[in-house]
C-alpha cells in the first residue's frame, strides 16, 4: 500500500512529531509499504491529491494533529486514515471534557465507571486578561478538593508542556501564566500522587484491548517535557512492576487489571478508534485517569512502542495491521 505519513506541523510539539514520523516511516517500510512522508505545509492538499495514497497515518502531535484538524481534512479529501475520527479528536483534545464524557457513558451503560479522575476547574485566558480572575486566586484552595498541592496545565495540548505542580497560592499566578502561554484555557485540579502508568490500547469498541501498562519513574522531579527528551531522566518498566502496586502478588495483579479496565472504559467512552493511550495514576485506592491521547508518540523514548514490545508485538507488525485494515 501507499501510505502517507503526516508529521511535523506548526505546533509546540513539532520536534516530537518529526521524531515519531521518522520511526513510523521506518516501521511501515520494514513491513513492505511504500511510504510518502509529508510535512503539513500549505502544499499538503495538492501533494495528497497528486500522490493519492491508499491510507494516511498521522504522526502529528499537539494542535492540528490531535484536535481534529488533520482528521477533518482527510475526511474532506476522502482519504482513509488510521486513528480516531475528527469528532472524537475534538472531544479528547479538551482535558476538561473527561467528567462530562464519563457521565454520559455511565448513563448509557447503566454502570458506575471503574475510572476516576482529578476534580478541578477550567478557566479561560480572557477571564484572567480582561475580567480580573487573577484577583481571585485565593479561591482555588476551596474550589479544588483537598487544596494544595494542585496541578496546573493547559486544557489542550500534550508532551507535558506548561504543566506544573503548585504547592502554595504565591506560586499559582506564575504557573497559570506559563500554562496560558500554550493555550487559551487553563485547568487547575487535584494533584494526584501514586504509580504513574501509560496504558496503550488497540482496536475499536468492545473489541479493543489494552497492552501491558508501562510504569513511568522520573529519576528526579516530574515526567515533564525535558524528561521526555532525555533518555537518562526517566526509568520505564514495561510491564508495570507488580511490587509497585502491592506487596501481595495476587492483589497487584488485580490492581493491574483494574487499571487496564479503567483505561479501556475511557477509551470506549470517548469512542477512540484503532489506537490510543490513556495516562493513569494508581493512587493506592483507585485508578485516576488524567489524559487521553489519540496520537501516541512513536519515538525511541515513547510509551506505545514500549507497550508493544512488552506484549510481544513488533511496531512494524502493529502499524502494518493498522494501515492494512483500510485496504
Amino acid at each position: 500500500m501507499k501510505v502517507a505519513v503526516l508529521m511535523g506541523g506548526s505546533s509546540f510539539e513539532r520536534e516530537f512529531s518529526l521524531a515519531s514520523g521518522k520511526r513510523v516511516c521506518e516501521a511501515l517500510e520494514e513491513a513492505g509499504h511504500k511510504v510518502v512522508p509529508l510535512d503539513t505545509t500549505s502544499d499538503l492538499v495538492p501533494v495528497l491529491r497528486s500522490e493519492r495514497p491508499n491510507v494516511a497515518y498521522s504522526a502529528l502531535h499537539g494542535k492540528h494533529g490531535e484536535d481534529g484538524t488533520i482528521q477533518s481534512l482527510l475526511e474532506f479529501l476522502d482519504i482513509p486514515f488510521v486513528g480516531s475520527p475528527a469528532s472524537v479528536c475534538r472531544s479528547t483534545w479538551n482535558k476538561d471534557s473527561l467528567h462530562t464524557t464519563m457521565a454520559v457513558y455511565r448513563e448509557m451503560t447503566g454502570d458506575d465507571p471503574v475510572a476516576s479522575w482529578p476534580q478541578g476547574i477550567c478557566i479561560a485566558r480572557d477571564a484572567f486578561k480582561d475580567m480580573g480572575a487573577a484577583t481571585a486566586l485565593d479561591l482555588v484552595e476551596d474550589r479544588v478538593i483537598g487544596g494544595y498541592p494542585v496541578a496546573v496545565k493547559p486544557a489542550h495540548g500534550g508532551s507535558a508542556l506548561g504543566v506544573h505542580r503548585v504547592d502554595r497560592v504565591e506560586d499559582l499566578g506564575e504557573a497559570i501564566l506559563d500554562a496560558l502561554s500554550f493555550d487559551e484555557f487553563v485547568v487547575i485540579e487535584q494533584w494526584v500522587e501514586g504509580v504513574e502508568m501509560a496504558v496503550s490500547i488497540l482496536g475499536d469498541g468492545w473489541d479493543a484491548h489494552a497492552l501491558p501498562p508501562v510504569e513511568i519513574v522520573p529519576k528526579s522531579g516530574l515526567y515533564d517535557t525535558a524528561a521526555r527528551l532525555d533518555p537518562d531522566a526517566v526509568e520505564f518498566f514495561a510491564p508495570v512492576r507488580l511490587s509497585s502496586l502491592s506487596p501481595d502478588e495476587a492483589q497487584a495483579q488485580a490492581i493491574r487489571a483494574e487499571v487496564e479496565r479503567a483505561a479501556l472504559e475511557v477509551y470506549r467512552a470517548y469512542g477512540l478508534r484503532d489506537l490510543g493511550r490513556i495516562d493513569v495514576i494508581w493512587d493506592g485506592a483507585q485508578a485516576r485517569v488524567f489524559e487521553t491521547n489519540v496520537s501516541p508518540g512513536m519515538t525511541e523514548l515513547s510509551l506505545f512502542p514500549a507497550a508493544c514490545t512488552a506484549a510481544g508485538l513488533s511496531l512494524s507488525g502493529v502499524l502494518d495491521h493498522l494501515v492494512s485494515q483500510y485496504a
